[in-house]
């Protein structure tokens, strides 16, 4: 268990560490290359869209064959799409690699796939706690991750900072050896669901269709202030080290709220958790528009956003896991992902069109808000019940 949330959460830290710093690179891309940040917004709408799409897919494979092939392909693709990303000259270039390519990357090196390996070799009582150590290993990452970027665009320039993560990128190939696993677990013993009963149970139980439904909002939400936070603050005078430190202190209490997320979830109610985190999210997005715009109004909005900013993965996950077994984690996983990842898709292109219709983003703030009262609502009443299957009979 040990080697495996060690090696899950490296991988993590890389993969969500990376895509988390993409946001400083829209003002000096765009303004280098000639576009409007629409183009740049609508390449990272595509990426998560991409990684949404790919996700169940790669599940799958993993599910079946092991999650050590999907992380090699993954990690190549990450490092192929940062270089594309670098040397691309065109806005289809660029939705091709920063969109289409990376996010078909992240579909094979994120949670839907460690989370999968995790859910197959902990025990049940402990599940929801390891989720919670991977997923703040990915909140760690965002907090290392955003300054060295930052000093990577600074010192190098942009372009030379994507070459650079895209060899770190490839650390991946060597940390999948970690979570490689044993051709037949114990986990599966016993009768065996088939891939399409898995399907067809999950899309008509009423809880998982809420479920995802509520993850829409999550995608969102974190997108459009992960890619548009920075320009933003730009915009209303601010220097773009306040930018930097807030994605930073988003990424370190992250580490704590996903953390506690995860902890929490071994005692209390998922999805009562679920929409607490989410009627929050709203009532900190509130208080930060309307308040008076200063660097330390923006580092308390950070700090409070970063302690509810992926708090909804662990518990999301496990109560997955929880109702429909772990056989199929990875492929359920990456099915609720997916409307996570539409959500994103809105979130990071949203922003981009309604800033360049309005010259502001208030209107893209106040949607957000709305959406997270919306998946305050439907969470509350999923119950995390798992599924009693017939045992079938001999002939």
């Amino acid at each position: 268990m040990t080697q495996v949330l060690l090696c899950g959460a490296a991988v993590v830290t890389l993969s969500m560490g990376i895509r988390h710093g993409f946001g400083l690179f829209l003002q000096p891309l765009t303004m280098d290359r000639g576009w409007s940040r629409e183009t740049f917004a609508f390449a990272l709408a595509i990426q998560n869209l991409a990684w949404g799409i790919f996700g169940p897919l790669a599940g799958m494979v993993a599910d079946r064959y092991g999650a050590f092939r999907v992380l090699l392909i993954g990690g190549l693709f990450y490092a192929g799409g940062l270089v594309l990303m670098a040397l691309s000259t065109s806005g289809l270039a660029f939705t091709g690699s920063a969109g289409l390519l990376l996010g078909m990357a992240q579909a094979g090196t994120t949670y839907a796939i460690v989370f999968g390996v995790i859910a197959r070799n902990v025990a049940p009582e402990k599940r929801s706690w390891a989720m919670g150590v991977a997923a703040a290993a990915g909140s760690f990452g965002q907090f290392l991750m955003v300054p060295v970027e930052n000093w990577l665009i600074g010192g190098w320039g942009w372009q030379n900072a994507l070459f650079v993560l895209g060899m770190m990128a490839l650390l991946i190939l060597p940390l999948a050896f970690g979570l490689r696993e044993p051709a037949q677990r114990g986990s599966q013993a016993g009768p065996q669901q088939s891939v399409r009963a898995a399907l067809h149970e999950a899309f008509n139980h009423k809880g998982f269709r809420l479920l995802t439904a509520g993850y829409f909002v999550c995608g969102f939400q974190v997108v459009f202030i992960g890619v548009h936070m920075p320009a933003y603050l730009k915009d209303h005078g601010l220097e773009p080290g306040v930018a930097t430190a807030a994605l930073a202190l988003i990424g370190l209490f992250n580490v704590f709220g996903t953390y506690i997320a995860g902890t929490l979830g071994q005692r209390l109610s998922k999805p009562r958790m679920l929409s607490a985190i989410y009627l929050l999210r709203s009532v900190v997005i509130v208080l930060f528009i309307s308040a008076p715009l200063t660097p330390w109004s923006v580092y308390l909005f950070a700090a409070a956003m970063g302690l509810l900013w992926l708090s909804t993965v662990p518990p999301t996950n496990a109560v997955v896991a929880q109702i429909f077994g772990v056989q199929y984690m990875s492929m359920l996983g990456g099915i609720v992902f997916l409307n996570h990842q539409l959500g994103s898709f809105l979130g990071a292109w949203l922003g981009g069109r309604l800033y360049e219709s309005t010259g502001s983003y208030d209107i893209v703030w106040w949607i957000a808000v709305a959406l997270g009262v919306f998946a305050a609502v439907v969470n509350w009443p999923v119950r995390d019940t798992p599924i009693v299957r017939p045992v079938p009979q001999p002939a």
